[in-house]
């Protein structure tokens, strides 16, 4: 069965704590893209964010040998195997600076798990989380699962989709308890520079408050963009910061589901206490592969972040070219994030969208080529493009939707 056509949960049947969960719309894309690949259409799907690339060879060899290893046939500690706990805290200070030690990481079932398990390790029923938007789909459904109450802030293109001090300010109450603060960003690729990391850090130091940093995509930026971790920054934070990454993105290997969380080691520890009931420890066949990830050179994601930026610099002069569309240049990440708002409403093919996800639903059926609506984003009147793809494809799958939305009247 196709994953994005799965009947609506019975609300009788499930817990309202569940039921109430919106499932990712982003894995719902991509699923549907592939459904119609496997009916022999030409779908071309922007949905997924991964990369193209195979995981490195090294990294597999090393999956192979664990594999043959009885040392990795049983279990083993909740919160990671030493030598990854290690490694992770030695490719930290390597890559961002920030010195941890081995007993502040724990290592966890991909970044969604170390998302998931920072809210319900910090929240309690009822505390707010700011959370910048557009945000990951995520993050919002992790912080209520946790009983915590998210509270957007939104950023437009006007700024270049970063938030301000004096909007974080603004929406804080006596309830805020935790920042979310995502640079590179997933979906806009936007890049917080120095100077409002540094503002931001200061503001959320002055006032108290955790902060949960994801820096999956730390290493894919451009132009010269440096995307500075906040603690190593703002040092006064280090104490209520947690920093969120994961093998994913900068080795491709999405699949392999290795991630972790480092902070403080009060938390941790109470983070992992929770993972020991919670699943137990990471697959020992893919922590090894991670461990030879991290240990290794960086010469993959140089590779991969020159390929990424020949396709980002394509996508973005493609996408400016269509009428309507106001595309910003993504500093980071793999993602284009357009406004489309102009073409809301107005005639295409018979047919008048009157948000995104009627729009993005239209370019499906009419040309076969899959984006994401921006109201998975918290943002209506945006699509999110991965430019994770072969550039062929990105080429045709573009140019088709941009003859489509060039019909508007």
């Amino acid at each position: 069965m196709d994953p994005a056509a799965a009947p609506e949960p019975d609300r009788s049947r499930v817990s309202a704590r569940i039921g109430g969960i919106t499932p990712s719309a982003t894995l719902a894309v991509d699923a549907k893209a592939k459904a119609l690949k496997a009916q022999g259409r030409p779908v071309i799907g922007f949905g997924a964010g991964q990369p193209d690339f195979p995981t490195p060879a090294h990294v597999v060899e090393a999956a192979a040998a664990a594999v043959r290893d009885r040392a990795n046939h049983g279990y083993t500690a909740a919160g990671g195997l030493p030598e990854l706990r290690e490694a992770i805290a030695v490719k930290t200070l390597r890559d961002s600076g920030f010195a941890v030690d081995p007993g502040q990481v724990l290592v966890t079932n991909g970044g969604k798990q170390a998302v998931y398990s920072a809210f319900a390790t910090l929240l309690d029923p009822g505390d707010e989380v700011l959370l910048p938007a557009p945000y990951w789909t995520t993050y919002p459904e992790s912080i209520v699962l946790a009983g915590g109450v998210p509270v957007q802030v939104t950023a437009d293109e006007s700024t270049g989709y970063l938030v301000s001090v004096e909007q974080l300010e603004a929406a804080r109450t006596p309830r805020t308890k935790v920042l979310m603060f995502v640079s590179p960003s997933n979906p806009t690729g936007a890049v917080y520079p120095r100077e409002q990391v540094e503002a931001i850090g200061r503001w959320a130091d002055e006032h108290g408050l955790w902060v949960i940093t994801d820096e999956i995509y730390e290493h894919l930026v451009y132009d010269g963009a440096e995307a500075p971790s906040m603690p190593v920054v703002v040092p006064g934070l280090a104490d209520r910061t947690l920093v969120l990454n994961g093998v994913a993105k900068t080795y491709s290997m999405t699949g392999w589901r290795v991630g972790w969380l480092l902070g403080p080691p009060d938390v941790v520890k109470a983070a992992t206490a929770y993972q020991s009931h919670l699943c137990g420890n990471v697959s020992n066949v893919a922590q090894r592969a991670a461990l030879a990830a991290v240990a290794g050179p960086l010469d993959v994601v140089a590779t991969m972040r020159e390929a990424f930026d020949a396709r980002r610099k394509r996508i973005v002069s493609l996408l400016s070219e269509i009428p309507g569309v106001h595309t910003p240049t993504p500093e980071g990440a793999f993602y284009a994030y357009p406004s489309v708002k102009a073409l809301l409403g107005k005639e295409i093919r018979g047919e008048r969208p009157a948000d995104s996800v009627a729009l993005a639903d239209l370019i499906l059926r009419a040309v076969e080529v899959a984006v994401v609506p921006g109201e998975a984003f918290g943002t209506p009147g945006y699509f999110r493009l991965s430019y994770a793809l072969a550039e062929a494809e990105l080429v045709e799958g573009v140019t088709r939707m941009g003859a489509l939305l060039a019909e508007a009247r």
